[in-house]
């Protein structure tokens, strides 16, 4: 990436992968994708700001499965409410 400073969606998007932790699997390369993509959003998204949408969508994805393995630790609270004590 270029010595530009980081813009406000990069900035955000670094500080919410950060507070994931240590990253595993493939979550350094979804993370790698992530900033990618922010900065060039905070760039102005290309093509005279014609690709935002799309570097939105694909940048709301890539966390979401960024986080989608975390999720899975916090659901097993909620398998014991289906049976009864």
């Amino acid at each position: 990436m270029s010595n530009q400073p980081s813009g406000p969606v990069e900035q955000a998007v670094r500080s919410d992968v950060e507070q994931l932790g240590d990253l595993v699997g493939v979550e350094p390369s979804l993370s790698e994708m992530a900033y990618t993509l922010a900065h060039e959003i905070d760039a102005g998204g290309g093509d005279e700001g014609k690709l935002l949408p799309q570097l939105n969508r694909e940048l709301r994805q890539t966390l979401a499965q960024l986080l989608e393995g975390r999720a899975t630790d916090d659901d097993d609270d909620l398998g014991d409410l289906a049976s009864p004590d």
